[in-house]
């Protein structure tokens, strides 16, 4: 497992990319900057989970696959081909996931590891909506659905 500090300078890397991106023209046009602003954030809660004693060794298997999924170098795609873009598919896997979570532990153990802005519950709300579709678009919202069971 990564040092504190290490999760910490991953964090903010991904938080300033994705910044930046959306302050690009290509960012500013995406449909999916909604999406991807949560990124930095849905990854952080993964990492937080994990290191909670409260969550069993079942639900840290599929939390560690999450965070595998967003620091793999290739995936259904590629953020080194798509830029800040390809964590679309990221955080479509990073919601199906913390849904898990939600659905089987404590709201308020979930959310005492969230650090993102808005509230988490309306974030994973919004997403799962709004995100049904994209996920159906997206190879690793299909995967997701299909075996990411608690």
């Amino acid at each position: 497992m990564p040092s504190e500090q290490q999760q910490q300078d991953f964090y903010q890397k991904l938080r300033e990319k994705v910044d930046n991106w959306l302050k690009s023209r290509s960012g500013m046009v995406s449909k999916v900057g909604s999406y991807i602003l949560v990124a930095p954030d849905l990854f952080h809660l993964l990492m937080k989970m994990m290191l909670d004693d409260r969550i069993d060794a079942k639900s840290k298997t599929m939390i560690g696959s999450g965070i595998l999924y967003f620091i793999a170098p290739i995936d259904f795609i590629p953020e080194f081909l798509t830029g800040p873009a390809g964590f679309m598919d990221d955080v479509v896997v990073a919601v199906f996931i913390v849904n898990a979570i939600l659905n089987k532990f404590s709201v308020d153990i979930v959310k005492e590891h969230w650090a993102g802005d808005e509230d988490l519950l309306e974030v994973i709300r919004r997403l799962t909506h709004s995100g049904s579709d994209l996920a159906a678009k997206v190879p690793a919202g299909r995967l997701a659905k299909r075996f990411i069971k608690l």
